[in-house]
């Protein structure tokens, strides 16, 4: 949901069924993420995914997007696809990696799809489990289930025998981020397990880690900062507090320089200069991006600098102006 959100969609419909009243309880009406739930009940969740995508028919009349509750997704193919035009009633988003177990696998010719499912013979691409419909796409599904084939994946099947469905290949998605100063391949994971989940968390903290970094920041800030933040990721500590917690650290050091306490000011610095990257992975991770995030450099260069003219202000004090000049 958080994922969507960054890239634009305000508005959501969620399907329900196994431990559907938690779920609700947690998310809500989606207020407090400054977005718009509503929600459609499935009395059938224990049949397969085609159900669930059929129950939300009555709450869609527009084109939409389709995404599996258990899947953890790339921002950028979501940017993609809102911004496509359909030529068919779906638009499936594909990656042309090697199937694993339990993908389902994908034959495309020409941009079409010609084949769809999990046991299929022949393939060439997966099924990331995104999809741009439009509400054609439930005439399919139906079909699909009067025939007693519930899958999702079986209503897609129809569709492309029909030649009304297509793909998106998220490899010709750009894997340069500017922001991050290094490559990363559009990625979309699906999660089974609590292996997998644990898998994702380590994949979705080291893709938070800039590239281009020092030696100390690649080989001794980043391990520490990979370690705090995977214990951190499932608090209720905010990125903001960690920004906070690192100013105070990084004055205190400015203080123990003027007063030459010049080991301990340096040992704060080193605090300082890991937990400096902390707070921007963490939000990286949690998807929590504050106005206080956007300005922390600037924060950055006034205590980085504070330090400075605390040892040179206790260098003159005890040596005179010449450590100043050198």
């Amino acid at each position: 949901i958080l994922t969507a959100r960054q890239a634009g969609i305000r508005e959501f419909v969620i399907v329900v069924g196994y431990h559907g009243d938690k779920i609700k309880a947690i998310l809500g009406n989606g207020e407090r993420f400054k977005i718009r739930i509503r929600y459609v009940e499935n009395g059938e969740w224990q049949k397969e995914n085609g159900i669930s995508v059929l129950r939300a028919k009555e709450s869609l009349n527009e084109n939409f997007i389709l995404l599996m509750a258990d899947h953890i997704f790339d921002e950028r193919i979501l940017k993609v696809l809102i911004n496509y035009v359909p030529k068919s009633s779906v638009v499936l988003a594909v990656d042309r990696r090697e199937a694993l177990p339990g993908d389902t696998k994908v034959l495309e010719k020409d941009g079409k799809i010609v084949d769809i499912g999990k046991n299929i013979k022949e393939s060439n691409c997966i099924d990331t489990g995104v999809f741009l419909c439009t509400p054609k796409v439930f005439n399919y599904i139906e079909g699909a289930v009067k025939e007693d084939k519930t899958e999702l994946a079986e209503g897609i099947a129809k569709a492309s025998k029909n030649k009304d469905a297509e793909v998106f290949d998220i490899t010709q998605i750009d894997s340069y981020i500017p922001s991050m100063r290094k490559e990363i391949k559009p990625f979309c994971i699906d999660i089974d397990s609590r292996e997998d989940l644990v898998k994702t968390k380590s994949f979705l903290i080291n893709n938070a880690c800039k590239g281009k970094n020092d030696l100390l920041a690649t080989y001794i800030n980043k391990p520490i900062e990979n370690f705090i933040v995977s214990k951190l990721v499932n608090t209720q500590i905010t990125p903001n507090q960690i920004t906070i917690l690192t100013n105070i650290i990084a004055y205190a050091s400015t203080f123990l320089f003027l007063g030459g306490h010049l080991l301990f000011a340096s040992l704060l610095t080193f605090v300082a200069s890991f937990m400096d990257g902390m707070d921007g992975k963490l939000s990286r991770v949690k998807l929590a991006s504050t106005a206080i995030g956007n300005v922390e450099h600037a924060f950055d260069f006034l205590f980085e600098h504070s330090w400075y003219i605390g040892l040179a202000i206790y260098l003159s004090n005890v040596y005179g102006v010449l450590p100043i000049l050198f």
